[in-house]
């Protein structure tokens, strides 16, 4: 595996972590619970499916599993600016639009991968 690859990997684990560690300081109410839900899906999603495609079998397969990176970081994006909207307290600002910039970042990434993926067929 090379140096890119493991880094992505570490990146992709971190973020789904980070998330549940953040939605886990977030204040509790009825109303939050599908959105924050849903985002702990997402974010966690996009690293579970890249490790995934490190075992792909086909480039057909690798580049399935990237396309599922792609969508899932941007649902992550979606699901942090809900959030975002819905927790207006300050303190939480930075850290909603840090998270937002990590997905959209990493959207970016999978996107490349994908159509260098599927260029190189």
């Amino acid at each position: 595996m090379n140096e890119k690859t493991q880094l992505l990997l570490d990146r992709t684990f971190n973020f789904g972590v980070n998330t549940l560690i953040f939605l886990d300081k977030l204040p509790e109410h009825h109303i939050y619970k599908v959105p924050k839900l849903q985002l702990a899906r997402s974010s966690t999603s996009v690293g579970s499916n890249y490790e995934e495609a490190q075992g792909a079998v086909s480039k057909r397969d690798f580049a399935n599993k990237i396309g599922i990176c792609y969508k899932e970081s941007r649902e992550s994006a979606y699901w942090f600016r809900v959030l975002g909207k819905l927790y207006t307290s300050n303190s939480y600002n930075k850290s909603f639009e840090s998270f937002i910039q990590e997905s959209i970042e990493l959207k970016k990434i999978f996107a490349t991968i994908r159509h260098s993926t599927i260029d190189n067929k």
